[in-house]
């Protein structure tokens, strides 16, 4: 880990290499360093004793959130004529030793939030017994999103695990889950998957606070993709197609995600509709590149294609590391494509820490495609 990295003359730890890199990304979203710093303590604080953590130990537990176990991962949300969005996703238990703990500490830690700006917990705390039970299963409990604005005071979403009562409820903790929000049309609008990773939640001051189902699609073509919206009215499919192909590097509509799978998302907003107000397709690019270099190429062209400017995006990687993006693949970890109504399209750069580990390149025949049908 370098000194431009960590700071000169620092002994590195999770909360020095996060803070740091918050800061320096920070300065590329257009926040002020007072900002800044504010929300780097709010990442130190959120993060609890891990964040003294020194690097030179290994992960604090196996989290997926991302590929090296760093429990934080930072994004970018791009929109035309406008600054991009900053946002990190972190999880707060990562230092506790069971499932069950993992889940009391990200409570304890939203609630804290709560209390410092000022929103309810409600939609959450009835959903308590559906995600955070005494013996929760699956890959995590809870992970709190932070969208970083001016002023220091950020947006807070809670993503939540629907396997946390197995596995095979997932589906029925989905439905339940929406049905007590309020949407109790909502369950049948989404399109067929091979499950629900994730359920979110918005809370505190959103303008229309959402609840939002993600989806997983395993071996997903372009053109299944172009028809995953619900939205009416929703983006034009050739639109989706064309950002699958870009992000991707696949070719024909024969050839699907044949490794890490595609994920779209579908927001909730109008509890008097069956149907979602926005939808957004994730694809996995560290996949389906051979290195860093790849997609940022795939990044800057949906980004140009979208009327964005990608120079943001080149300054990012900078402030998340010295090492040329050539180096490892992972840095960029997906690119997402969101239609929300009455909005324009968003792009959103997904971005690794890499606090324990660089994954190297892979070699020509990543891809591995899979011919569907």
């Amino acid at each position: 880990m370098s000194a431009a990295t960590t700071g000169a003359g620092e002994a590195p730890t999770l909360g020095s290499l996060t803070g740091g890199q918050l800061r320096r990304l920070g300065a590329v979203a257009g926040l002020t360093a007072a900002d800044a710093e504010t929300y780097a303590g709010v990442l130190a604080d959120s993060l609890g004793p891990v964040a003294e953590r020194p690097l030179s130990l290994p992960p604090p537990n196996r989290t997926f959130l991302s590929d090296d176990h760093t429990p934080v991962e930072f994004s970018l949300s791009f929109q035309p004529d406008a600054a991009p969005a900053l946002r990190v996703l972190l999880e707060p238990g990562c230092g506790a030793d069971s499932l069950a703990r993992e889940g009391q500490a990200g409570l304890e830690a939203v609630r804290a939030m709560a209390r410092r700006w000022n929103f309810s917990t409600a939609a959450l705390d009835g959903l308590r017994d559906l995600f955070l039970p005494s013996s929760p299963h699956g890959p995590l409990a809870l992970w709190i999103a932070l969208e970083l604005e001016p002023g220091g005071v950020p947006k807070v979403k809670v993503y939540l695990n629907p396997a946390a009562r197995g596995a095979k409820r997932s589906a029925q903790t989905v439905r339940e889950a929406l049905d007590r929000l309020g949407h109790r049309r909502a369950f049948a609008s989404l399109p067929a998957g091979s499950g629900y990773p994730f359920l979110a939640l918005d809370l505190g001051d959103w303008e229309e606070p959402r609840a939002k189902v993600y989806v997983r699609h395993e071996n997903l073509t372009a053109g299944q993709a172009g028809r995953l919206s619900r939205m009416t009215p929703g983006p034009a499919p050739a639109a989706v197609e064309g950002f699958f192909r870009t992000v991707a590097g696949i070719g024909p509509d024969t050839t699907g995600l044949g490794r890490r799978p595609g994920l779209s998302c579908h927001a909730f907003t109008d509890t008097a509709s069956a149907r979602p107000s926005g939808f957004t397709l994730h694809i996995p690019v560290r996949d389906y590149a051979r290195h860093d270099g790849e997609a940022l190429a795939r990044a800057s062209r949906v980004l140009r294609d979208h009327g964005m400017d990608d120079s943001a995006l080149v300054r990012a990687l900078g402030a998340l590391t010295d090492r040329r993006p050539e180096d490892g693949v992972g840095l960029i970890a997906y690119l997402a494509l969101a239609h929300q109504r009455g909005r324009p399209p968003r792009v959103t750069a997904y971005l690794s820490s890499e606090a324990y580990a660089v994954r190297p390149p892979a070699p020509e025949n990543v891809r591995e495609p899979v011919t569907v049908g």
